[in-house]
């Protein structure tokens, strides 16, 4: 017998993660189903009159986050609230991982405010993934602050980090950037983990790898970074965004 969770009104904020990018899904909202969703058909099969909204956006900065989503999904009375937001941030040169959280803390004082169950992510371990797998040791110290926002304000973890599947480049999307369908499912059976509630998602159970040759693989990391990398890297450079004349794919209830 599966029990009733506590939650009726659920509200993701963030950023490409939250929203789904990787995951495209042509009959979803906005074209990307992703692991909210998959959280949110889950927790809505479990419970009578359940609301979803999801306001996540690609390429979303953690101040962008705070001041256009924080007080709209407030505005939803949500009593469960996902919020990803700072890696878009973390992975900027120059970025301080302590600041970064600092930022976050606040945030999540503010969706507590009224009593909601707040979900937090620690980021993925990134040390496979070319040219980010610099940043590793800074997302690590990203991570451990936000264990500690998240002892503060009574948060539950979604931690990433502990993921080790993740680790299967079948989890990823083709630009190395967002999670695969794959991945998004494995994060949403971890996401529920979390929340102590029962479901039926299949464990990741994957077929060994072919082994790949060194010129494949640096055939593939060069066909990778002129196709995926270098554009946003010159977004970066223009201040541009993959989210700009994006609107939220779940706006209300």
């Amino acid at each position: 017998m599966q029990h009733e969770h506590p939650w009726s009104r659920y509200v993701a904020i963030g950023d490409s993660f939250t929203e789904g990018i990787g995951d495209p899904e042509p009959d979803s909202p906005g074209g990307n189903r992703g692991w909210a969703d998959r959280v949110a058909e889950v927790l809505g099969s479990r419970k009578q009159d359940f609301a979803y909204a999801n306001l996540a956006i690609r390429g979303r900065l953690l101040n962008q986050i705070a001041s256009e989503q924080l007080e709209p999904a407030l505005e939803l009375k949500p009593d469960l609230i996902s919020v990803s937001a700072g890696g878009n941030d973390i992975i900027r040169p120059g970025s301080d991982a302590d600041e970064v959280a600092g930022r976050v803390d606040e945030l999540v004082r503010q969706l507590r405010s009224d009593g909601a169950t707040v979900v937090l992510f620690t980021g993925p371990d990134i040390g496979m993934t070319p040219v980010l797998n610099r940043m590793r040791g800074k997302v690590a110290i990203y991570n451990e602050n936000i264990r500690a926002v998240a002892q503060r304000h009574d948060a539950i973890v979604a931690d990433m980090w502990s993921l080790r599947e993740l680790g299967d480049p079948r989890m990823w999307a083709p630009d190395r950037l967002h999670f695969s369908a794959v991945g998004h499912h494995t994060v949403a059976r971890m996401v529920l983990d979390a929340l102590n509630v029962e479901n039926d998602l299949e464990p990741f159970q994957p077929e060994p790898l072919p082994p790949r040759r060194w010129r494949q693989a640096r055939v593939e990391d060069i066909g990778w970074a002129r196709e995926h990398l270098v554009p946003w890297v010159l977004r970066r450079v223009r201040h541009q965004s993959s989210g700009d004349n994006i609107t939220a794919k779940r706006p209300g209830f």
